[in-house]
């Protein structure tokens, strides 16, 4: 059986105690750097060996920030409809650094993707503010908007137009 930590290892068998743990976390899905040091680090493994392998794994393609990050913000933006502000705070708390971020923010995210995501969020959930009072409808809806990130303007417009289009699709 496999320690649970790097307690009482050293030399070869505390690298590769720290490659296992790294390669686990790897094995479903790209992770950042910092998410790998972070899971080595609650297992025990000193810093400057946590470092020394993601170095290695680095240098190997197996450890790519970039990467983890364009793949992170096409599947947030696709399947939860996020906009980019919230897109930012998630990488941050990732531990993607905001420069890397913004530029891949600025390459992946798109305004018009993103306002068609909002529709789509809107025509899900309207099903269930029918039959409320519009100024609840417009508060509940702009408000699930907001909480994925989408500014206020947009939210307004993006649920000022799915409202109308529900009303005359009604009549």
């Amino acid at each position: 059986m496999a320690p649970r930590t790097a307690a009482g290892l050293s030399g070869q068998a505390l690298e590769e105690f720290a490659r296992t743990v790294a390669l686990d976390r790897l094995t479903d899905r790209d992770r950042s750097r910092a998410d790998l040091a972070q899971a080595m680090a609650k297992r025990a493994v000193p810093a400057e060996v946590a470092a020394a392998v993601l170095d290695r794994l680095e240098a190997v393609g197996l450890v790519d920030d970039e990467r983890f990050a364009r793949a992170w913000v096409q599947s947030r933006q696709r399947v939860k409809g996020l906009a980019a502000p919230v897109l930012a705070l998630e990488l941050r708390r990732q531990g993607i650094d905001d420069e890397l971020a913004r530029r891949v923010l600025d390459e992946e995210a798109d305004a018009d993707a993103e306002r068609e995501a909002a529709h789509r969020l809107v025509q899900r959930r309207l099903r269930s503010v029918r039959g409320l009072d519009p100024s609840v409808q417009v508060r509940r809806l702009t408000g699930m908007l907001a909480r994925k990130g989408y500014a206020p303007q947009v939210a307004f417009d993006v649920v000022r137009a799915e409202l109308e289009a529900d009303v005359e699709l009604a009549d």
